[in-house]
């Protein structure tokens, strides 16, 4: 399991103070109200920052950083993953994992035949639909709705399936 979270993406900076836009990726942008520290991906390393100021603005959360006062400091990062511990992740409740965590995990069906490797999570609003890479190629779209998803063994990095009749 990663031991980092991708809690949202420097989308531009805002200002010259060295604010940056970031686009959230939690379900929860309001989460960014009780973040005190995160980590900026740089490609190198992780480099810890501590978060003075929150705003929000349409989509997105305008971040304020100890770190950076001025923008030229902080432009360079545009497009960087903001990420967080998992131990300052908000808890899941019962049958939810991160999408990091399901990502590489080996799909089989009922009698334990193997179906592929889970490669993506789509969120559609609805429900959230996993795409299985085949061994051969191909790919096979299941609905993460209960009836499909019978067991998820984010340890052993295993999800059991049931295909819905006429999907394959």
């Amino acid at each position: 399991m990663e031991q980092y979270l991708r809690v949202g993406v420097i989308s531009s900076t805002h200002g010259l103070k060295g604010e940056v836009k970031v686009f959230p990726t939690t379900d929860d942008p309001e989460r960014f109200r009780k973040l005190k520290k995160v980590y900026l991906d740089t490609g190198k390393d992780y480099m810890p920052l501590k978060v003075t100021g929150i705003k929000f603005f349409k989509n997105q959360v305008i971040l304020k950083f100890q770190e950076f006062q001025d923008i030229n400091e902080i432009e360079k990062y545009r497009g960087k993953d903001l990420l967080i511990d998992r131990e300052q992740a908000v808890p899941l409740a019962e049958n939810e994992n991160f999408i990091v965590d399901l990502i590489d995990m080996d799909v089989y069906d009922e009698e334990e035949k193997r179906l592929g490797t889970l490669t993506d999570v789509l969120q559609t609003g609805a429900n959230d639909v996993y795409v299985v890479e085949t061994d051969e190629g191909k790919e096979i779209l299941l609905p993460a709705i209960p009836s499909c998803i019978l067991d998820v063994d984010v340890e052993a990095a295993k999800m059991i399936v049931r295909i819905p009749e006429g999907l394959l």
